[in-house]
């Protein structure tokens, strides 16, 4: 058997059920089978959520992670403490924004970090969030950030964000992760990344 051709999958109708910040539309799909034959028509429910840039902050000298804590309300809704601790992050919705600019732009907003060399951010990985029912790809970057610098709160005010930053050391930020403290795809990917990179991360600032 060979892989289903991309190509001859069929969007048979198309429906948008809401759009506000989220957008989400109805699909009817037929698509290839991996015995060759067509499906039958099936449908799923598609948010469309663009591109979204997430961005480790890493003071290397002092060896800590900076993270930032906010309220979230699917936690909330879901009936978990809803003050996440989460690496920057947000979505590419400016026009002339590259990914890049994004985590540039929200590391200042959100934790009063200011990148002025691009040279001291490095790309990690993009992936899918929920590809069986969201179009969103996050793009992952990890950033050299001098932490002593750094405000103790912050945010937009009027996106309404109560933005507290915290830094914390490199093992204990480990230790939140073997205990899963760390309960976003987000903290957990990056952290994960981080532990298997760190060492050439270090050579690559030129600081090992």
């Amino acid at each position: 058997m060979q892989q289903p051709d991309k190509n001859r999958i069929e969007i048979i109708r198309k429906k948008n059920l809401y759009k506000k910040f989220f957008c989400a539309d109805e699909y009817v799909f037929r698509i290839p089978k991996y015995n060759g034959e067509m499906s039958r028509e099936f449908t799923r429910e598609v948010l469309d959520r663009g591109t979204a840039a997430g961005i480790l902050l890493y003071d290397p000298k002092l060896d800590k992670i900076v993270i930032v804590e906010q309220f979230r309300c699917g936690a909330y809704l879901n009936g978990d403490y809803p003050w996440i601790m989460e690496c920057v992050a947000g979505i590419n919705d400016r026009k002339g924004e590259n990914l890049k600019d994004v985590v540039i732009r929200e590391a200042f907003e959100e934790a009063g970090a200011k990148i002025a060399d691009k040279n001291d951010i490095v790309e990690m990985l993009t992936y899918y969030t929920s590809p069986g029912g969201t179009t969103e790809t996050i793009t992952l970057y990890c950033a050299k950030v001098d932490s002593t610098t750094l405000p103790e709160f912050a945010g937009l005010d009027c996106e309404c964000e109560d933005i507290k930053i915290k830094a914390i050391d490199y093992d204990q930020c480990v230790q939140y992760l073997n205990e899963n403290k760390f309960n976003n795809g987000l903290m957990i990917i990056s952290m994960q990344w981080l532990m298997i990179h760190k060492t050439e991360l270090l050579k690559k600032w030129g600081l090992k």
